[in-house]
């Protein structure tokens, strides 16, 4: 007989959550914050729902620190939404491991992305400590609206957006996306269908010719 064990589920401030990333893309957070505004206003049994279905995964670190490891975008957004605590489960408690031991295991486990909004790789000591301390990468929330367009699927693997990211940073220039979104999305719809882009997780492929 297979036992089922159901997650547990505590409540934590999100001014605690620690980060495992650098930047986010303010555009999705607020994507997700009118979002959020939309459902809040229905009902607030509508708003129960939502906070129940969006758990945050965490790692528990030293002192009981929880470090999470998915959905930084919502927990900015709610945090700016005025939301104070939100549910969470611990996927793994690493809080028995040093500084040093706690984050070569969430590196090799895929649970950190320490990577600036240049690109740039840093050590894990540039990583913030409240999650309203991340910085906004413009190419974060390209990529993000780019998956919603259809330019790529989503994906299970972990920072798969920040894959995206990286990928057009390298071919459209910054400075497009701060002046003409719609234009520096419709070149990276061009780029996601083009092999070049083959590699990354959900990609849908070369438009055929016509």
């Amino acid at each position: 007989m297979t036992i089922v064990r159901e997650p547990v589920l505590t409540t934590v401030a999100i001014v605690d959550l620690r980060p495992t990333q650098i930047t986010v893309g303010m555009r999705e957070v607020e994507a997700k914050r009118k979002h959020w505004r939309e459902t809040a206003k229905k009902t607030k049994k509508k708003a129960g729902e939502f906070l129940g279905r969006h758990v945050i995964p965490v790692v528990l670190g030293r002192k009981d620190r929880h470090y999470i490891v998915d959905h930084h975008h919502l927990a900015r957004a709610l945090h700016d939404e005025g939301i104070k605590d939100v549910a969470v489960t611990v996927v793994s408690n690493l809080g028995a491991l040093d500084r040093d031991a706690f984050w070569a295991v969430m590196d090799n486990r895929g649970w950190m992305h320490p990577y600036d909004d240049q690109g740039r790789r840093r050590h894990h000591n540039y990583i913030p400590k409240s999650v309203i301390e991340m910085v906004d990468d413009p190419f974060r929330s390209l990529a993000g609206e780019l998956r919603r367009q259809g330019g790529f699927a989503k994906d299970t693997t972990p920072f798969s957006e920040f894959l995206w990211a990286d990928f057009l940073r390298r071919r459209i220039k910054r400075k497009l996306i701060e002046t003409n979104f719609d234009g520096s999305l419709e070149r990276a719809m061009q780029l996601a269908k083009t092999e070049e882009a083959g590699y990354l997780p959900g990609w849908c492929g070369p438009v055929p010719a016509s």
